[in-house]
């Protein structure tokens, strides 16, 4: 096996900054040394990465994608090979992706689909959440079988009706089977009856344009549908994770919940740190006219500024009411994707692709005084491996681990767009434009370098599928 050594850079973790040294053996992390210490003289090895001047943290986890997603009669963009390859260039070394059953497919059998999908594409390493849309008897018996295999979290939707919809007596059974299994259950909070009212409406107005699909997903439905998800989870006994939070309301049912001491996380997701319904739903371009808007359709949708959603989100992270950041990575085309809703947002594909920028945004946060540096870590490696059973593996730099490592340079830049960050298999960035303080130097994934000074070096089939234990976040 060949040995790397990260010699000079600052290590980070949840709990601080040391000077150290990083010797990696094959694929994994055996030992962190103090510069100087060394008893038998300077160590040697087959590959010294120079970290001077540099951050050494552990490789991101993104624990919320979409690869190859079949939505609203399109696929998202990205395969396993492309969405995962991004992610490689921007910091992220594991994904957890999810295996989606739609209504009448058979759960065992979705997930055999994603196994064949990904095996043998992917960049770094992964694992899968499972999206339940039809909870019957033989569901409930393939979440046990699932989570023997490794397959420990499970997702449901209060909101699309006739495609990903579980009604709350099909709710409750899953928790129910979560509480006794230990598994995590996840839950798109939004109330969906609502919103189908609320678009009819819309339309039958022609109010057509993006705009209106932030207008027909208020907070309100967001709010109510996440305080309903934490009374099942209360009468089951389950622990409850919610999905990409978007609503200062909604996080004040999660930080409520927490405070009675239940087991009730929530993640929120870049753009709704960054962006806002007033200034990307409503943009209107030259090329795409009021389409435009389209680009940045996703579900949550992005909140209104002026509403202080994002302000708040930042603080939610600072004080932990929310846990961390994912990026709901689930890209489309604007050319035969996006476009499909011309005349009409509720045919547009719900989704925005971040999985390549999440690590470079998120230390923007630290750059500019929102976040700590240990904080950052703790949000976007750490507690996402604690969260999904990869701790000690993955989301740590200690002996013993994996060796998903990032060396960053606080002193680097990184300017986003299509025409020179981005390797998202998309037309366009949801990002163009934005400007980091901070560059991505070298990752490696299990001791192989797969980016550096010359670009992407890694290989399809390099990742490993991850079979994930219980959360090891639970009180």
């Amino acid at each position: 096996m060949s040995t790397v050594l990260i010699r000079g850079g600052t290590v980070v973790s949840t709990t601080g900054r040391v000077a150290a040294d990083v010797l990696v053996d094959g694929e994994r992390i055996v030992a962190l040394i103090t510069p100087g210490t060394e008893p038998l003289g300077p160590i040697t090895a087959d590959t010294t990465i120079d970290a001077t001047g540099k951050y050494v943290f552990p490789g991101g986890v993104d624990a919320h994608t979409h690869m190859e997603m079949p939505f609203g009669g399109t696929y998202a963009s990205d395969t396993f090979e492309t969405g995962t390859r991004a992610a490689a260039w921007g910091g992220t070394t594991t994904i957890i992706d999810f295996v989606v059953q739609y209504q009448g497919q058979r759960v065992m059998d979705q997930y055999a689909e994603w196994h064949e999908k990904a095996a043998g594409n992917c960049a770094i390493d992964y694992g899968f959440h499972q999206i339940l849309s039809d909870v019957q008897d033989e569901s409930l018996q393939a979440m046990d079988e699932l989570v023997a295999e490794g397959v420990t979290s499970f997702k449901l939707f209060m909101a699309y009706k006739g495609v990903l919809f579980s009604d709350d007596g099909q709710i409750l059974r899953a928790f129910q089977k979560g509480a006794s299994n230990g598994a995590m259950m996840m839950m798109h909070a939004e109330n969906g009856a609502i919103i189908d009212v609320l678009v009819k409406q819309a339309l039958e107005a022609h109010n057509t344009s993006p705009y209106w699909h932030g207008i027909t997903r208020p907070w309100q439905a967001e709010e109510e549908a996440t305080h309903r998800a934490i009374m099942i989870a209360d009468i089951t006994g389950a622990p409850l994770y919610v999905v990409h939070v978007s609503a200062k309301q909604a996080v004040e049912q999660i930080a409520a919940a927490r405070d009675r001491g239940m087991n009730v996380f929530g993640e929120t997701c870049p753009q709704y740190l960054y962006l806002s319904l007033e200034e990307q739903l409503a943009a209107v371009s030259e090329e795409w006219g009021e389409l435009e808007g389209a680009k940045w359709v996703c579900s949550t949708p992005l909140r209104s500024r002026h509403e202080g959603h994002q302000d708040h989100m930042w603080q939610s992270l600072r004080t932990n009411d929310i846990q961390m950041v994912s990026t709901d990575h689930c890209p489309f085309c604007m050319k035969e994707q996006k476009e499909m809703g011309r005349g009409d947002f509720s045919k547009i594909p719900n989704g925005i692709g971040s999985v390549e920028h999440r690590m470079d945004l998120m230390y923007q946060g630290v750059a500019t005084g929102k976040i700590s540096l240990e904080r950052f870590v703790e949000l976007t490696s750490t507690t996402p491996a604690r969260m999904f059973g990869l701790y000690g593996r993955k989301g740590v730099i200690a002996p013993g681990a994996d060796a998903d490592i990032v060396v960053y340079d606080p002193s680097g830049h990184t300017s986003i767009g299509v025409d020179k960050t981005h390797h998202m298999n998309m037309d366009y960035s949801a990002w163009e434009g934005f400007e980091i303080d901070g560059h991505v130097d070298v990752v490696l994934s299990r001791g192989t370098v797969i980016v550096d000074e010359r670009g992407y070096v890694g290989k399809a089939g390099h990742g490993q599928y991850l079979k994930r234990s219980l959360s090891q976040y639970l009180i």
